[in-house]
């Protein structure tokens, strides 16, 4: 069966820290030792307490962790991704 992508309207704003994107931090040493991601890229946080942590936002297939220049589109069904800078103005057209 072949079918056609339904369009959707998307909210997309570059993740910036401190601005509430995010819906969660993972500690650094937990993202090296737990998966299977590559960690150059990420953003990393440090805590007053010294801790360094990952930004990240859920979705149904899990974490997906953020990266720098990466953007948060939220979809106009509430369904969130990460997409990178790379290729966001690829796969969005941008109207105010």
């Amino acid at each position: 069966m072949k079918a056609t992508r339904v369009a959707l309207t998307s909210d997309v704003v570059k993740y910036e820290p401190g601005k509430g994107l995010e819906d969660g931090f993972e500690l650094f040493s937990d993202v090296v030792t737990d998966g299977w991601i590559v960690t150059e890229s990420l953003i990393k946080l440090e805590r007053p307490n010294g801790d360094i942590v990952c930004p990240y936002i859920l979705h149904r297939r899990g974490r997906t962790f953020i990266g720098v220049g990466d953007y948060i589109v939220t979809d106009s069904d509430g369904t969130r991704q990460v997409c990178g800078e790379d290729k966001i103005h690829k796969r969005y057209d941008f109207k105010e």
